[in-house]
């Protein structure tokens, strides 16, 4: 097939919209429990049973995705996704918990088919695609909470939901451009025989396990940085404005690293460059609680740095580590191990925090990625490895 550089944005404008989605309804919760009445509890639960949904469904689309066509699997999450945003405005507002759960499993189907496809696509140039790809995803995180915002002062909560199903119709349109894998020969339904059975073996994979626990702990990052590194500006006293500041400054280091990255993972080695990244993060994070004014906004721009450097690269490995014919089923489980990080990880660093200071929270994750290094060295012996990993 030949590789075109727009599928890369089309796909991540699709990745954008469970991002977008995602964090629109989040920053405004407090909003919302205010309205209804509703305790800090199920705040929380509102929040993670997003992610709870797209655990368990991420695999099941990977899976269907690889046995009825991709490009099929994912228009089916966008329009499920899109649905399940408009049904708020019907149903009674305390119901808000199903019609989150709702868009995680929608947002499962698009989010992991539409990473998968990548690697598709794109042969030669995967790792730029990723970079683009999750470039363009992650600016959901940095435009959503401003967007909502806005958008709950001038209007109403339930005018975030109409936003989140523009966005998914939007790219559903975008998305009927692209090539339907079959008609290009690809074959989904190889001597592999994709079944249930496969599905569980791509948890066995003790390859592929390692990979994953590199993403979980790279979602702690991710958890650190977005749900407590606010904590520590707030306990330095710090204005709410320059919160805004350092948080986005945060996200678009992790943003504008992604597609250099992605060229990392095509020019360079991809396991080299991980270990970089994690250390990066690692040392930032312990480093955050012992810092303040300049050097707290250098510290976290380059913990960002270090969580895009590893986010790229471990896409582009775990894609080429993948069977034949069993890539949106790998990509999938790479999903659930994504959201798995995003949901615990915050809240074991809050039980840490709680029970023994916010310091040792920021220090025990960052002592928990530097343990994590450990996982990638004898990764380099198997020769499906080495071909796969070089670029």
């Amino acid at each position: 097939m030949k590789e075109r550089h727009h599928f890369a944005f089309i796909l991540g404008f699709v990745g954008f919209v469970t991002s977008f989605g995602a964090h629109i309804v989040t920053v405004n919760l407090p909003v919302y429990a205010e309205r209804v009445g509703m305790g800090l509890a199920m705040i929380g639960i509102l929040i993670a049973i997003y992610d709870f949904a797209e655990i368990i469904a991420k695999p099941l689309f990977g899976f269907l995705a690889d046995k009825t066509g991709m490009k099929r699997t994912m228009l089916l999450g966008i329009v499920f996704f899109t649905i399940a945003s408009l049904l708020y405005l019907w149903i009674n507002p305390h119901l808000l918990l199903l019609v989150r759960f709702l868009q995680g499993m929608g947002a499962a189907a698009l989010s992991a088919v539409s990473l998968a496809l990548i690697g598709v696509y794109y042969k030669e140039n995967r790792g730029r695609a990723y970079g683009i790809y999750n470039a363009i995803k992650g600016a959901g995180y940095v435009v959503s909470p401003i967007i909502g915002g806005l958008l709950v002062v001038h209007s109403n909560f339930a005018s975030i939901f109409i936003a989140s199903a523009i966005i998914g119709g939007i790219a559903f349109l975008l998305s009927l451009a692209l090539p339907d894998i079959k008609q290009e020969g690809v074959d989904l339904d190889d001597d592999d025989d994709i079944s249930w059975k496969s599905l569980a073996g791509t948890f066995k994979d003790h390859t592929l396990l390692r990979w994953y626990a590199v993403i979980v702990v790279n979602m702690f990052f991710v958890g650190v940085l977005f749900g407590f590194l606010p904590v520590r500006i707030h306990d330095l006293g710090y204005s709410p404005l320059m919160t805004g500041i350092l948080l986005s400054l945060t996200a678009l280091s992790y943003l504008v690293v992604q597609p250099i990255a992605g060229r990392l993972a095509d020019t360079a080695n991809a396991v080299r460059t991980i270990q970089i990244g994690l250390l990066l993060s690692a040392i930032s994070t312990i480093l955050i609680p012992f810092v303040a004014g300049i050097a707290l906004g250098i510290t976290a721009i380059v913990a960002g740095i270090g969580i895009g450097i590893v986010w790229t690269n471990t896409d582009t490995i775990i894609s080429r580590l993948s069977r034949e014919g069993a890539l949106g089923m790998t990509m999938g489980v790479a999903g659930s191990f994504k959201e798995f990080g995003d949901m615990v990880g915050p809240a074991l660093i809050g039980f840490l925090s709680q029970a023994w200071g916010l310091t040792s929270g920021f220090v025990a994750c960052g002592l928990l990625g530097l343990l994590s290094l450990g996982f990638i060295p004898g990764l380099h012996t198997s020769d499906r490895k080495k071909q796969s990993l070089q670029p």
